[in-house]
């Protein structure tokens, strides 16, 4: 019990430090602050997928980038910009079904590798056709607006993210919870035994892959408004890479994992591209020192933090717990020692004491 109400109050200070931190940050230290929010929208998705179906997606951003040009598109053709973060998730999620019915087919890498392919194909895509602007993007996408509310400063959108980050860990938590997510965890161990269970398992994987889908298309819609700019070069395959990284570094399975490895990552990523704009420093070193770092962090986690940051800490939390527990529930001597058995086999210890010589 006492566990549980330290987990719930070090989540009501998280949500209070959050919420307070936006009024006292700088114009770029808010940009900052909502790419992180976003990364986080997107990484939860990519937690679910990996960590309680069992799937592995390598191509998260194509969704991404679905809800931006979706959000992009409908308040450029004079539709309420409102509407097109609505229609956001909801378009991304529908791809998702559709691609979902033979992808899902796939397992394992294979699966990885087809979800990088339809990355490719929707940037290839979106770089060709004239009505999303091609390589040089869709420009003037308007702010959003809620009713009369226009959102025009970094403040305004960094609440935003934070309220989408809070929606999505929400639905994520009551789906875990549910009959469903407890079929999901009984998927992610075994596909077999979870269909030999009852347990529906072309439809689970494909409600899950839509979910997750939806997520980046919200975080997708988001982005388009805040930047008012979209273009193919800004979902690059190695984005999708960086959700992965997040979900792992956090750990998998965990759902405020996908936030601490979303805050990790994109607070280091932003020191080396500082680090990398120096002067005297080669154009290329910010994109370098960025695949320097997804290399080395997933390798230090992956042998020192196998479940991740904060299942590690949980586990380190818990061994440290583990001695004054046992010693506590260690039962106290008694008030002297007592006859010491015998321990040689097939033989019964003496009593303490002299004996009696037995008579004629």
């Amino acid at each position: 019990m006492s566990s549980r109400l330290a987990g719930w109050a070090a989540v009501g200070a998280g949500a209070a430090v959050a919420l307070a931190l936006p009024p006292l940050l700088g114009t770029s230290q808010l940009t900052v602050y909502v790419l992180l929010g976003l990364a986080a929208v997107v990484t939860v998705g990519v937690g679910m997928l990996m960590g309680y179906a069992g799937q592995v997606s390598l191509g998260q951003a194509a969704f991404y980038a679905v809800g931006a040009y979706t959000a992009g598109l409908m308040a450029t053709h004079g539709l309420p910009p409102l509407l097109g973060l609505a229609c956001a998730p909801l378009v991304a999620a529908v791809l998702a079904a559709v691609v979902g019915v033979p992808l899902l087919r796939l397992r394992g890498h294979y699966l990885a590798f087809a979800t990088v392919a339809l990355q490719l194909i929707l940037l290839s895509v979106a770089g060709q056709a004239s009505f999303t602007g091609g390589d040089i993007g869709l420009q003037g996408v308007p702010q959003l607006a809620v009713g009369r509310v226009i959102l025009t400063g970094d403040l305004s959108y960094a609440y935003l993210t934070l309220a989408a980050v809070a929606l999505v860990l929400l639905v994520t938590r009551n789906v875990i919870g549910s009959r469903p997510g407890r079929g999901l965890r009984a998927l992610a161990t075994s596909e077999a035994a979870a269909a030999s269970a009852g347990v529906p398992v072309g439809r689970y994987k494909a409600a899950v892959f839509s979910l997750s889908a939806a997520y980046a298309g919200l975080a997708g819609g988001i982005y388009a408004f805040y930047l008012g700019y979209v273009a193919p070069g800004s979902f690059p395959v190695l984005l999708s890479f960086e959700y992965v990284v997040m979900a792992v570094v956090g750990g998998l399975g965990t759902l405020w994992g996908a936030v601490a490895g979303a805050a990790v990552v994109t607070l280091l990523q932003q020191v080396l591209t500082q680090l990398g704009t120096r002067p005297g420093m080669p154009s290329y070193a910010p994109s370098v020192l960025s695949y320097a770092m997804y290399g080395g962090l997933l390798v230090l986690v992956l042998l020192f933090l196998p479940r991740g940051l904060l299942p590690g800490i949980a586990s380190w939390r818990g061994r440290r717990s583990a001695p004054g527990a046992a010693a506590a529930d260690r039962p106290e001597p008694g008030p002297g020692p007592g006859p010491v058995p015998d321990t040689t086999e097939g033989e019964v210890a003496a009593p303490a004491g002299p004996t009696r010589k037995p008579g004629p």
